[in-house]
């Protein structure tokens, strides 16, 4: 198995196709992954329509390797097959609600990270898109997902034709805590950032954007408040529209 420590997200792609047998190999082993009351409460629709990824690519702000990528794996939160299960088995589903979405999606994002790891062995390589869950009505619309079934992770899919450098981490001490939650000094922040912070990297980056320290690309340029409160309302709308609210 490949050392997790090595990992790199791949965003460029050799003109090599990945074969359905070998990806249907992996979606296999993945689901061996846990799951709650072994319910499966996930789908995967796999993309290698060059059209349909064209219409996905705005969904995704237009990320090159949307396109580039030889399969996209769009992976849903299911509630839709399981209730339809009930129903056909003389049994009423109770699954229309919010708590039901966090149980499908933590059982998605499980067997995500379960094929990323197997991805990996095989030497594939994925860019995991979080912007899945920011304009989800479109995904939605493209991929005719019926209620109850909500895209919560994509993945683009290829042979990797690049290998770029590790990306930085915080230390294990940062996100650990002993027993209880240890809330963080100042002095911590200093000590578990000073890192990432001092990377040249990202000291350019603070630079270019006329910025003092590089928590402002964050909350001013990346992930605004603003932003931040519009794709609530839209991932909101979104939920109710496939009935999880």
């Amino acid at each position: 198995m490949k050392n997790l420590s090595t990992r790199r997200t791949i965003r460029k792609y050799a003109f090599k196709d990945v074969s359905e047998e070998l990806l249907n190999r992996l979606m296999t082993e993945a689901a061996r992954t846990q799951t709650m009351g072994n319910l499966q409460l996930y789908s995967v629709v796999v993309t290698r329509d060059a059209r349909i990824k064209q219409r996905l690519a705005p969904a995704h702000f237009n990320q090159p390797m949307v396109m580039e990528a030889p399969v996209l794996l769009t992976i849903c939160a299911d509630f839709n097959r399981t209730s339809f299960w009930a129903k056909c088995r003389k049994a009423e589903p109770g699954y229309d609600n919010f708590l039901s979405f966090i149980n499908a999606a933590t059982d998605a994002l499980l067997y995500t990270q379960t094929l990323c790891n197997l991805m990996d062995e095989e030497g594939l390589g994925y860019c995991y898109l979080g912007t899945t869950v920011y304009q989800p009505q479109q995904i939605i619309d493209i991929l005719e997902l019926p209620k109850l079934v909500m895209p919560v992770a994509t993945l683009t899919v290829g042979w990797p034709d690049e290998k770029p450098p590790l990306s930085d981490r915080l230390p294990l001490e940062s996100f650990i805590h002993q027993e209880t939650y240890k809330d963080y000094l100042a002095m911590d922040i200093d000590r578990f950032y000073y890192e990432k912070e001092n990377l040249p990297e990202n000291q350019d980056f603070v630079n270019i954007n006329k910025k003092e320290t590089l928590a402002q690309i964050f909350t001013d340029i990346r992930y605004t408040k603003k932003d931040n409160e519009a794709m609530s309302q839209g991932l909101i709308e979104a939920l109710k529209h496939q009935g999880f609210l």
